[in-house]
């Protein structure tokens, strides 16, 4: 199952996703096929000339620019997403987010889309760290596998 994983830079849900063998949607994939792919760019860029028209489906014109940016990135990731994981309140170190407008949008929109979700908050301590990620796991697992694509 393609699981949309929030914070969407966090590599540790993106790492327990791919463990029980499903695929995680992630924006550090989306960067890193802008930045890999071969072209003319140098440096290479992360927004493409698309990217602004893509995030306009997602957010009014009236937004800040950089909420249509980051929703150019998530705004996809959500349409292919069949389960999420949110975590509220991570430590910056585990995949903050940085702008509180898109938070609200990318949750409202992943709510709205009434797939599964296991909501969370993120651990602050051994006990809730191991209750954490046994749940996450649990989630997982209830999900079923499915090829990766």
């Amino acid at each position: 199952m393609k699981v949309f994983i929030y914070p969407t830079n966090s590599l540790i849900l993106s790492d327990l996703v791919e463990r029980f063998g499903h695929e995680p949607l992630a924006v550090m994939q989306e960067i890193s096929k802008r930045v890999n792919t071969p072209g003319l760019d140098s440096p290479p860029m992360n927004i493409t000339p698309e990217d602004p028209k893509i995030g306009l489906k997602y957010a009014a014109v009236e937004v800040p620019s950089g909420v249509r940016g980051r929703m150019a990135l998530n705004g996809p990731l959500i349409s292919k997403a069949e389960a999420a994981i949110i975590v509220r309140d991570p430590v910056v170190s585990f995949g903050c987010m940085g702008c509180a407008r898109t938070n609200e949008l990318v949750n409202f929109l992943i709510r709205a889309k009434k797939i599964p979700i296991l909501d969370l908050y993120y651990p602050s301590s051994e006990e809730e760290a191991k209750e954490f990620v046994y749940k996450i796991s649990q989630f997982l697992k209830s999900l079923g596998k499915e090829e990766k694509k």
